[in-house]
């Protein structure tokens, strides 16, 4: 079992009512719980089959030197990176 994050931008009512079955919303798009490793690859699969044109980030706790780890999923001015082992964030430049 681990601690599991998720949160969404601009998604489809129907999603946001499936993630509740696994997870509790803390708040607006935010989701958390504790759940199996097969859980949350479930739940991630449901998050690629009903994101639409929204957005989502999930991170979870795992054995890694930061702790944790996460993946992202539809566009979004945030990219994960690899770098010297550890996972990181980086930033698009903002459109004007």
């Amino acid at each position: 079992m681990s601690f599991l994050v998720v949160v969404t931008e601009n998604s489809p009512d129907r999603l946001r009512g499936r993630l509740g079955i696994w997870l509790i919303e803390v708040r607006a798009g935010v989701y958390i719980g504790n759940v199996s490793k097969r859980t949350r690859q479930m739940i991630w699969d449901q998050l690629e089959n009903g994101i639409e044109e929204g957005n989502a980030v999930m991170a979870w706790s795992t054995n890694t030197e930061s702790g944790f780890d996460f993946q992202t999923l539809g566009p979004n001015r945030r990219e994960p990176v690899e770098w010297d082992g550890l996972k990181l964030v980086s930033f698009f430049p903002v459109d004007k």
